[in-house]
């Protein structure tokens, strides 16, 4: 269905390659994981699909793709709408209308479908994707798993014969993602639709792919079966990772597949328990806030929180979408709404949004680094050095809003981080970012709760939280249900358990590191 054949591409803003002689073949009815370290050129490799690279990013191509038989190396984008459906990392941002029915029909509508078949696929698309009772409302009102499948919907309304997704789990809740996923799986069993699919949080998605492109950072791409690909690639998801270090034959994808491997060793912690390693004392409060109430027009975001942050300590705040995350730290840092309560902390606070866009205002992320340098009164190249260390493939010359969202993501931390503030404020710090990248923030993270400041970190990456975070504050429906220990939280909950917790259950390990100790005795 898709065919690449030797594919070489250069921005024109740099010399480095993106792709290099990139050959590979995909199967009809397949779905294929793009995976990659962040910067690595997966979204680039995406875009070659429907010519949008680098018919509008710019660039150098050269070589040949072929979709169904039809060679589409110089096709214009739009000659592929009824070809390939193209969802990128933001759907909110590819929205045109304002109610989620004109959504589903607005390309059609550009293609010039018959009104009576329009109302048909509406209606089918509407049943497909499960999302009926939603069709007349406005687009900004649903939650992000919400978003994604209009997105998605929008798109197969048309009817593709190809459909690629960038990074279309990132930003959602677990239960959000295996809705968004359990769909795309439909897709490819039932209707036969060839799907190419970029995800950092591999281990969501690898037990639903068929094959995998891996793209490494010398602009090489590998394709093959997901184990072998999985065997060499340089990042790997928490379960791989421990089936790689122990040795298990055939190498896990599955949660199953691990428990099995893992059978014996659970039947010896169970006559003889491992140590688990001590939970850390937290210091003095630095920040108190009580009662805050956040209110929007006909919603109530968050009601009547409490909660402190300690000197040391890293907190994640954890939910579904929605359910006021966001909102409480906005009102927690200041600038957001607060209907009500009080935040007693005469510390400075820095709040790294969800939507880093908002903080790049320079032409290139090399003067993004120059200021933050300046506003921290640091030396040149602080901000820049920081920076690599969490994404050593960014092209310092390019303009910020022309990256990837890992790699915006990066570059407001790095910018943030730098001045190194007493309160520390992430949200969805790992969108976009791979296992090293977040390796890397979460030694950051430690170095600032070892330097003694505060972080709150939401998220809704349960590894992340179970590497970084000591302590786990739980939200639902703009309320604290749970509050505790984050080996207490993690490792009790079924949707909240990291790979290595569900494959060790009931003893309480979270992460590889403690797995491969505890087996050591």
């Amino acid at each position: 269905m898709i065919r690449f054949e030797d594919v070489t591409l250069r921005y024109p803003s740099s010399d480095l390659l993106r792709l290099d002689s990139a050959t590979f073949e995909i199967e009809e009815g397949e779905l294929c994981l793009v995976i990659g370290p962040t910067g690595s050129g997966k979204s680039t490799l995406l875009g070659c699909v429907n010519n949008l690279v680098p018919r509008f990013t710019g660039g150098t191509r050269t070589g040949r793709i072929t979709i169904d038989g039809v060679e589409t190396t110089t096709l214009p984008t739009r000659e592929l709408a009824t070809t390939v459906g193209y969802v990128g990392q933001d759907p909110l941002a590819g929205f045109v209308t304002d109610i989620v029915e004109e959504e589903l029909a607005y390309s059609m509508e550009q293609l010039g479908v018959d009104e009576a078949e329009m109302r048909r696929r509406v209606e089918e698309t509407l049943d497909l994707l499960g999302i009926a009772e939603l069709r007349r409302r406005p687009l900004r009102t649903l939650s992000g798993g919400q978003q994604q499948r209009v997105a998605i919907g929008s798109v197969i309304a048309s009817a593709p014969k190809v459909l690629v997704l960038d990074e279309p789990t990132s930003a959602l809740d677990p239960i959000a993602a295996e809705e968004v996923l359990a769909l795309i799986s439909r897709l490819v069993r039932d209707l036969g639709t060839t799907v190419l699919l970029a995800e950092h949080r591999m281990e969501r998605v690898i037990e639903f792919a068929d094959s995998m492109l891996l793209v490494e950072p010398d602009a090489t791409v590998h394709h093959g079966p997901v184990r072998q690909i999985l065997r060499q690639a340089p990042i790997k998801p928490p379960l791989v990772e421990l089936g790689v270090r122990q040795g298990w034959e055939p190498l896990p994808l599955t949660i199953r597949e691990g428990r099995r491997l893992a059978a014996p060793q659970r039947r010896d912690w169970t006559q003889s328990p491992p140590p688990l390693p001590p939970a850390p004392t937290a210091g003095d409060p630095v920040l108190e806030a009580t009662g805050i109430v956040v209110e929007y027009p006909g919603v109530v975001a968050v009601r009547d929180v409490d909660l402190t942050l300690h000197r040391g300590e890293v907190t994640a705040l954890m939910g579904r979408n929605g359910c006021g995350k966001s909102s409480l730290m906005w009102a927690i840092q200041g600038a957001g709404t607060k209907s009500a309560g009080r935040v007693v902390s005469d510390r400075r606070i820095s709040l790294v949004p969800q939507t880093a866009s908002d903080l790049l205002y320079l032409t290139s992320v090399e003067a993004e680094c120059r200021a933050g340098d300046a506003a921290a009164d640091l030396a040149p190249g602080t901000t820049a050095a920081l920076l690599r260390s969490l994404v050593p493939t960014i092209d310092m010359a390019s303009h910020p809003r022309d990256l990837s969202e890992g790699q915006k993501i990066a570059v407001v931390l790095a910018v943030e981080l730098v001045g190194n503030p007493d309160v520390v404020l992430l949200d969805e710090p790992t969108r976009g970012l791979d296992y090293q990248a977040k390796a890397t923030l979460a030694r950051i993270i430690d170095d600032m709760a070892q330097a003694g400041r505060a972080v709150l970190v939401a998220t809704h990456d349960v590894e992340m939280a179970a590497t970084t975070c000591h302590r786990v504050v739980v939200m639902a429906e703009g309320e604290v249900v749970s509050d505790g220990p984050a080996r207490d939280v993690l490792a009790s909950s079924q949707l909240l358990a990291t790979q290595v917790s569900k494959v060790t259950s009931p003893v309480p390990l979270l992460t590889v590191e403690e797995f491969c100790n505890a087996a050591r005795g």
